[in-house]
């Protein structure tokens, strides 16, 4: 049953879409859907979500997310490391371009739908990662309570790690099946289909749970001084930038 997280929305005036990424064997219950045309960013759909509407990928139709969400490679290597290296200027040579190919982790589908868009809590089974789009200062907030419940023996709870905007949806996480939170939108590529203040905060399901805990606990962050302090500073309220 997918967690009550209304007590965060409210508290730090979250008013972006919250984006699930789904892994599922029917797409029907995300309807409306929207398909990529050609090439297309995934972040291009960012009005489509605040619409309500689910991005719709598939091995015949993915959009530039086809290598790191569904494995295929449409590109040869040689051409992706001109266009990686050579023109988006990721790496300082092709060896280094190379090695970090060889090494990037990329997401392996179960079924055949992978869905991008609002949350469905019918459809939690199937939910892989949960982004959260924020500002630095609801950020703050939002990484204390990525940390609230770890061991330092645990997996690190929270990572940022360099990749494409759609790696950071799914691949570059340890495991997913294992709480972990990931700080993103740090693709140039992608920003521009993003507000200027927006930042990614990406969380596993397992997070998505802790964070709802999180948010019920009395003594957490979530409720202290500090945060009241926080907004007293920005007039009252988080998020108006």
């Amino acid at each position: 049953m997918q967690p009550d997280i209304s007590p965060i929305i409210e508290k730090l005036s979250i008013t972006g879409p919250l984006v699930g990424f789904y892994d599922a064997p029917d797409p029907a219950p995300f309807e409306p859907l929207v398909v990529p045309k050609g090439r297309q960013c995934v972040f291009r759909s960012m009005q489509d979500w605040r619409d309500g509407k689910t991005l719709h990928l598939t091995k015949e139709k993915h959009g530039c997310g086809g290598m790191h969400l569904l494995g295929l490679a449409e590109r040869s290597r040689q051409d992706l490391v001109e266009f990686l290296c050579d023109e988006e200027g990721l790496k300082a040579d092709h060896e280094l371009m190379n090695l970090w190919l060889d090494s990037a982790p990329h997401y392996t589908p179960v079924n055949g739908n992978l869905l991008i868009g609002p949350l469905k809590p019918g459809q939690y089974q199937y939910l892989r990662s949960v982004t959260w789009y924020v500002d630095p200062d609801q950020l703050s907030v939002l990484t204390a309570g990525a940390i609230y419940y770890s061991h330092p023996d645990d997996i690190d709870p929270l990572i940022a790690r360099f990749g494409s905007g759609c790696m950071q949806l799914a691949a570059l996480f340890d495991d997913l099946d294992a709480p972990q939170a990931l700080i993103g939108s740090l693709d140039q590529a992608a920003r521009a289909d993003l507000d200027p203040c927006m930042v990614a905060f990406t969380v596993t399901r397992p997070m998505f749970d802790l964070l709802a805990r999180w948010a019920a606990d009395p003594k957490s962050s979530l409720h202290n001084r500090f945060l009241s302090t926080l907004m007293r500073a920005r007039g009252g309220t988080l998020g108006r930038a």
